[in-house]
């Protein structure tokens, strides 16, 4: 027989900032050496090894031997309970210019797990639901919070649909919607973003889009250190010509 389930194993996990910085910098599912990791979280080798190693007993992490070097990747519920609880959390006081920079870069715009948050996440799902490549079924044509939602990072229920525009624009921003709807992932997915309190889009379609934006090069990392991404002049001349976004943020 097994007890309830040990919650406060779980979350001691979350309660280290190191730690936590550990799994912020491994939040765009990229695989990072340790060396790496330990830059972003201010850590020694030995320090990082040590938080390292409780996150692979957990589960949150794997690890992967390349030549002489073992690569981290996030794994499991971690994406999931990163955004959740940074959904519940305070802002963390800017101490430095250089932190405040990156506060602000991740409000922006960030990969969540495999598809772009921040303000640039939600504006895009904003200008696909004006352009019809997205549709609401609730009555409410906007993507702000709805009252039954859970404050999660992913929404396991939403009320959109592909629009009568869908194969047209997403076609125009090069995206092949019958290729994601293809995948093992439900095609429509949406996130509560944490910062925006506004639904981005995720799932199939959504990682399809971020894989379009990335390999086209209008969007690329800010540093290789963390998950704020920024959009490229193309990139934003590109979401004007399809989307009409006009003040998307480049540079």
């Amino acid at each position: 027989m097994e007890g309830d389930a040990d919650i406060a194993r779980t979350a001691a996990l979350f309660a280290d900032p190191a730690r936590v910085r550990v799994l912020m910098a491994l939040a765009d599912d990229r695989s990072l050496a340790a060396s790496v990791l330990a830059g972003e979280a201010g850590l020694t080798a030995q320090g990082v090894s040590a938080h390292l190693s409780k996150l692979l007993a957990a589960g949150l992490v794997t690890a992967e031997k390349s030549g002489r070097h073992r690569f981290y990747r996030i794994a499991g519920a971690a994406p999931e309970l990163l955004e959740a609880l940074a959904r519940h959390s305070p802002a963390r006081p800017v101490r430095s210019l250089r932190e405040g920079t990156r506060a602000e870069a991740l409000r922006t715009a960030r990969l969540c797990y495999d598809h772009v948050a921040g303000r640039l996440g939600v504006t895009v799902t904003a200008a696909l639901l004006d352009r019809g490549a997205l549709a609401t079924v609730d009555g409410d044509p906007t993507t702000r919070r709805r009252a039954g939602d859970r404050i999660s990072s992913q929404l396991q229920e939403h009320p959109y649909v592909l629009g009568p525009a869908a194969d047209d624009v997403f076609a125009a921003l090069g995206v092949d919607v019958e290729a994601a709807a293809e995948s093992r992932r439900p095609l429509l997915r949406f996130c509560l973003d944490w910062t925006e309190q506004r639904h981005h889009l995720a799932g199939a379609l959504g990682a399809a889009v971020t894989r379009r934006f990335l390999d086209a090069g209008w969007l690329q990392s800010r540093t290789k250190a963390h998950r704020a991404v920024r959009l490229t002049e193309s990139g934003s001349a590109e979401l004007e010509r399809v989307l009409g976004l006009v003040s998307a943020d480049h540079g």
